[in-house]
């Protein structure tokens, strides 16, 4: 039998049960959810990367040049 183990909502810090019974996991909500994929999408979080920031500056020198 698995341990089945509780996890912090990345957006209010409430507990979550990580298990068949908590849809919205990691979330608490929907509503948890839905503010995280809006802080997403308007480009509040972001995943730090070293080459896409280098390819943008390829392809922002390449349309320069043409």
């Amino acid at each position: 039998m698995s341990e089945i183990f509780n996890v912090p909502c990345p957006i209010c810090q409430k507990a979550v049960e990580w298990s068949e019974k908590s849809p919205y996991r990691p979330f608490c909500s929907k509503r948890c959810q839905l503010i995280d994929l809006g802080e997403w999408a308007a480009e509040e979080k972001s995943i730090p990367c070293e080459t896409a920031d280098f390819a943008m500056n390829e392809e922002s020198e390449d349309w320069r040049a043409h």
